[in-house]
């Protein structure tokens, strides 16, 4: 086989869930709207630190945007195991335009009331609550049994390709049209995900039997991940990560603007190049599909080792390829964690396996945004930075003697 015919055949396993008609739907769909979510993300971030100059209340901002999260994930998971996921998105990505809408009215006021940003964000965070497990949980229906793991994989890359061009779109509107457009055009991004959404056959999705309502449906979710050695270890260490180094998008404006004095244009262009190594990253896991424990403590490692060097770097020039590998090693541990809770998890516990796992990436920003903004305020910015890069390395070691622990045991 030449380099021609080899080229053609990875690309070909890389995205070989696309072969999906239903899946290249919601690929193109989420490509879209994911975008604008990160535009709306980074542009609300950048307009409390201009109205407030306060790393706390940037802190804050986050906690509002994904604390709901942490208060309604498991019962959005329990009700995506239990509902018709297509259906039910086309109203959670609805309500989701509308409070886009109402930030982008907020934001072309010349005094954007800080108050009305906050509770958007808090609607925006209960929305999303309970439109995230049911998007990831809606993959698995969409293609065959044997693509699922690429199909994870690339649904993350789908997210980390958004981090690029949402990013730096918001960059280049907040310092030319300004922050309203930026929540207006990602109002208008769900056009293409209720578009697509309609455009599904529902004959070809892979529809379980929906089953009726019980009660202790939560309770039972955490209890099947509590026996599941791969699960509950694979959490535990998510947990911290999530609450004290997965916090970019309060460490990193932080950092880039009082530790090396950088604009607000500068950090988006920073933010852009850390998803951009996060594709790369994602790109090698979708055609190797890396889904063992192995991948999840060497993902740890890299991570940690990434943001030290990161706290360390002195100026711009030396932050653009540090900030690249911080994308890479953090992705390689977020996609393979994704990806063995998707696998290893049963068909009809899934929305309440990825609600947790929803909780531990993102609904853990109340707890630790404000803590690490707090942290920066106190001790100064590099500091959050390198704590979090200390909780990667004892998660590493925690999840690698677990590991051997059960393993030992199994083979007892």
């Amino acid at each position: 086989m030449n380099m021609r015919d080899r080229f053609r055949t990875a690309v070909r396993h890389t995205f070989i869930s696309l072969r999906n008609r239903n899946y290249r739907l919601f690929f193109i769909g989420q490509s879209i709207s994911n975008s604008g979510n990160w535009l709306t993300t980074v542009a609300l971030t950048l307009l409390v630190l201009k109205l407030t100059k306060s790393g706390f209340d940037v802190g804050l901002i986050v906690a509002f945007q994904f604390g709901p999260i942490l208060l309604f994930s498991a019962w959005g998971g329990a009700i995506a195991d239990r509902s018709d996921k297509r259906r039910t998105l086309f109203l959670t990505q609805t309500l989701e335009m509308v409070e886009s809408i109402g930030l982008a009215i907020l934001a072309f006021m010349h005094h954007p009331p800080l108050a009305g940003l906050f509770a958007l964000a808090f609607f925006g965070g209960t929305f999303l609550a309970f439109d995230n497990p049911l998007r990831r949980s809606f993959v698995t229906e969409m293609v065959r049994h044997e693509d699922i793991p690429n199909a994870v994989v690339l649904y993350s890359v789908i997210v980390n390709v958004s981090r690029i061009f949402g990013p730096a779109l918001a960059g280049l509107l907040v310092t030319t049209l300004g922050y309203g457009w930026c929540f207006t055009i990602d109002a208008a991004s769900y056009s293409a995900v209720l578009l697509c959404l309609a455009m599904m056959r529902t004959s070809e999705l892979r529809l379980r039997p929906i089953p009726p309502r019980t009660k202790g449906e939560v309770r039972a979710g955490f209890r099947y991940i509590a026996s599941v050695p791969v699960l509950w270890i694979s959490f535990l260490m998510l947990a911290a990560i999530g609450t004290l180094s997965y916090n970019y998008t309060v460490t990193l404006p932080l950092f880039v603007e009082r530790g090396l004095h950088g604009s607000d244009a500068i950090f988006t262009e920073l933010y852009a190049l850390f998803s951009f190594g996060a594709v790369v990253s994602g790109f090698v896991v979708a055609r190797r599909n890396l889904v063992t424990m192995r991948h999840i403590l060497v993902g740890a490692v890299a991570m940690g080792l990434a943001m030290l060097g990161l706290s360390a770097v002195p100026n711009i020039g030396v932050a653009i390829p540090v900030v690249f590998l911080v994308g890479v090693a953090s992705i390689l541990y977020i996609v393979s964690t994704t990806t063995i809770a998707q696998v290893e998890a049963a068909p009809e516990m899934h929305g309440r396996v990825l609600a947790l796992q929803t909780v531990l990436v993102a609904g853990t920003a109340p707890i630790g945004g404000p803590l690490l903004g707090w942290v920066a305020d106190a001790l100064g910015v590099r500091a959050p930075i390198v704590f979090g890069a200390l909780v990667c390395f004892a998660t590493a070691i925690f999840g690698y003697f677990a590991t051997k622990r059960f393993a030992d045991e199994a083979l007892a």
